[in-house]
């Protein structure tokens, strides 16, 4: 009788149910584990996530010539900040370009500014913008019109990072931003 309680007590352990995640974003950290980048600010200096470390970083991969997601995402991220009053100091915001092509230095900085002066805009060559990219699970790839111009399709998630690098969670596009806000509060209360 007693080795029949002991089975029943190890099934139901093996079926423990996970608790919800306290976040409205999901967590990705299994899938980059060795997520980061090598990349430079619009200013030439170069900054990879250790150099973030004490702030919640929120990373966004994009372009500037964007029509519709870019612009109605860093407004978003815009109004996030907006949101956490004093603790948008503790946050900072990434605007990865895509397109080293076109987004000049100079370009990134006017761009990623507009939306809110704390904003920060990085670039690399396009091996690096590949490797940060690929680094993150972001896929990108131009799609040329027939003046020969192009679009990029690309991933279009937001990645909030704590703290301390961990976790690394995924918010989808079109997040309302008081969702974002209220994970961001919970990923600087958790990682002080």
């Amino acid at each position: 009788m007693r080795s029949l309680f002991l089975i029943f007590l190890l099934l139901g352990a093996c079926n423990e149910q996970e608790m919800p995640s306290p976040y409205h974003a999901i967590d990705v950290t299994w899938q980059h584990t060795h997520a980061d980048f090598l990349l430079n600010d619009f200013n030439g200096k170069p900054h990879n996530l250790l150099d973030f470390r004490g702030k919640v970083v929120v990373l966004f991969f994009g372009y500037t010539h964007c029509p519709e997601v870019c612009p109605t995402t860093l407004a978003d991220l815009a109004q996030v900040m907006r949101l956490l009053g004093k603790d948008a100091g503790r946050v900072q915001v990434l605007f990865v370009t895509l397109d080293p092509e076109r987004d000049t230095p100079a370009l990134l900085a006017r761009y990623v500014t507009s939306f809110d002066p704390a904003f920060l805009g990085l670039y690399g060559d396009a091996a690096s913008t590949a490797k940060a990219a690929k680094s993150f699970g972001v896929n990108y790839v131009k799609q040329y019109d027939k003046h020969g111009g192009y679009t990029l399709d690309h991933t279009d998630g937001i990645y909030l990072l704590g703290t301390r690098g961990k976790p690394l969670l995924m918010a989808p596009y079109g997040q309302p931003a008081e969702k974002m806000a209220q994970d961001i509060r919970l990923l600087l209360s958790i990682n002080q």
